[in-house]
């Protein structure tokens, strides 16, 4: 039996810079600071500079990097923030944990991300904000969001936890909107070898103002002017995102080959579809197929792991069951939980590899014929 394919494979991905994180171990064990350190402020500088804007704040993950946008806007109980239908749970948890209520859109079936067409109508007195998530490496359609939220004086923060690097008609994501949110959990673009999060604005006032909510509400020590949270980065998790922030434009490029081995031979079945102007950075290359269970079966026989983002919609899951929504709520979000299949993808999956996953799906779907 040929090899296993894994999903993503972290341990490869890391040992390719095995020796340069020893040399970050290094750095910091001599500087005698593991937090709010050099380390830190150099990624803060790196990865402001990397898209292509004038602040980042280092945060301990992406649901604080998210919340902590949401506090230093002071939204809150009464207030209500729009959110996909469709995306990972700590998109609506951000506005629960602040006491704001988080209201459903659902999103394009074709790319996944929210449907601006259909924001204005959930929009009410109440709304202050607007979460666009870039959903598995690709941009949402920007601009006519950002015409809404202007048109009705709203703020818009972007989910941009899987899309490190992806462009939208030249812009890289992190620069699109008030603020954005990142992630780099281990198995993101950029991931750190541990948890970890960031926030990239233009908005000086508000870098300050998330900065000194995630210290304790603190900007100077023992003095507190907010009632803040404990969100620091700390010192390695920098160093390390340092490093792997100087292949993140090959690692995606990678990514990109991966994703155009994917489209060129796999058939009878859903792809991506990247809108004209959006370069993806393909974090998740996923299909869609009614069959899906049975499909995901048939590869892990054939040695071939693969995932499922996301299986249950946040609307159906028991901590968001509070806000009461029904079946057929989000049709298209509903109806892609049922059919969305994830294929392994990662800078270190070789480019053959593809063509052994598209034979057990092609086979797959010409038997169902």
């Amino acid at each position: 039996m040929s090899e296993p394919i894994p999903f993503l494979d972290l341990k490869t991905i890391n040992l390719r810079s095995r020796e340069k994180f020893h040399d970050a171990l290094d750095r910091v064990l001599d500087s005698g600071y593991v937090l709010q350190g050099q380390e830190t402020q150099r990624f803060e500088e790196e990865f402001a500079a990397y898209c292509e804007l004038k602040h980042c704040v280092a945060v301990s993950n992406g649901l604080d990097a998210l919340r902590l946008v949401l506090l230093a806007w002071e939204i809150g109980p009464g207030d209500e923030v729009i959110v996909p239908a469709h995306t990972f749970i700590a998109t609506w948890l951000a506005v629960i944990q602040t006491g704001a209520t988080p209201v459903p859109v659902d999103v394009d079936a074709d790319t996944c991300n929210i449907a601006p067409g259909l924001i204005e109508s959930a929009i009410t007195a109440r709304t202050r904000a607007i979460i666009p998530v870039h959903l598995y490496g690709q941009p949402a359609d920007m601009s006519p969001v950002m015409e809404i939220a202007e048109k009705h004086g709203l703020l818009v923060l972007e989910d941009a936890a899987q899309a490190h690097g992806a462009r939208y008609h030249g812009r890289r994501v992190g620069g699109l909107a008030h603020a954005a949110a990142f992630s780099f959990y281990p198995g993101k673009n950029l991931g750190a070898l541990g948890d970890a999060g960031a926030v990239t604005t233009n908005d000086p006032s508000l870098a300050e103002r998330v900065r000194t909510l995630a210290n304790y509400g603190s900007k100077n020590k023992y003095h507190h002017e907010l009632p803040g949270w404990n969100c620091r980065i700390d010192e390695l998790q920098a160093a390390f995102l340092r490093i792997k922030l100087a292949t993140l434009d090959e690692d995606n490029a990678h990514r990109g080959l991966l994703a155009n081995g994917y489209t060129e031979q796999l058939q009878g079945l859903g792809l991506p579809s990247v809108k004209s102007g959006v370069e993806s950075v393909w974090h998740l290359f996923v299909v869609r197929h009614p069959s899906r269970d049975v499909l995901l079966e048939k590869l892990k026989l054939a040695g071939i792991h693969c995932l499922v983002h996301y299986p249950v919609p946040p609307h159906f899951q028991p901590a968001c069951r509070f806000l009461g929504y029904s079946t057929g709520t989000f049709p298209v979000s509903e109806r892609l939980a049922s059919e969305v299949l994830s294929l392994p993808m990662g800078p270190t999956l070789p480019v053959g590899d593809v063509g052994r996953i598209a034979s057990v799906i092609n086979t797959f779907v010409d038997e169902l014929k």
